[in-house]
């Protein structure tokens, strides 16, 4: 009889700490407001070096818009499209111009039906490692490869802090 009190004390005790344990708080890393800022203002910097009016959005590890600005003399869907080319970048683990790539093939065209997705170039994911935890889209440059340049050099701004 001792044993098996011994035993339902020590299974109750497991169960209540699984249950403190589950209880923790979430610890993960995301984008903050400093590094969306330096992103946008290194891909504004980098496209107005190159003669462009872009748009940029980052969006964070939910997919949630973390920061935008519309930059001056930018066509008005240029806000919107920087945003849809972020979340996609995001959502998909990889730059919108892979993306793009990778639906151009029949076999897997389906995935463009993902809400909120384009396969257009100038998105670009932000990791910390392996991890993903947000992306930055721009618009407005001719052409999604040159969005993506300055998305890449807006983000090479911040690259210190995500090692």
């Amino acid at each position: 009889m001792r044993l098996v009190s011994l035993a339902l004390l020590a299974s109750a005790s497991v169960l209540v700490a699984e249950s403190a344990c589950a209880q923790a708080p979430q610890l993960e890393k995301n984008v903050s407001m400093a590094m969306a800022l330096a992103i946008m203002q290194g891909t504004i910097d980098q496209c107005t070096k190159d003669g462009y009016k872009v748009s940029v959005t980052v969006v964070d590890k939910a997919g949630n818009v973390a920061a935008s600005i519309r930059g001056d003399g930018t066509n008005p869907h240029t806000m919107e499209f920087s945003r849809l080319k972020a979340y996609t970048a995001r959502t998909r683990g990889q730059t919108s111009l892979e993306f793009m790539k990778l639906t151009s093939d029949p076999a897997s065209a389906y995935l463009r039906q993902i809400p909120n997705v384009v396969a257009v170039g100038g998105g670009v994911p932000i990791k910390v490692g392996n991890e993903v935890i947000g992306a930055a889209g721009a618009s407005g440059a001719p052409g999604g490869e040159k969005d993506e340049a300055c998305i890449l050099a807006g983000i090479a701004k911040v690259e210190a802090s995500l090692k």
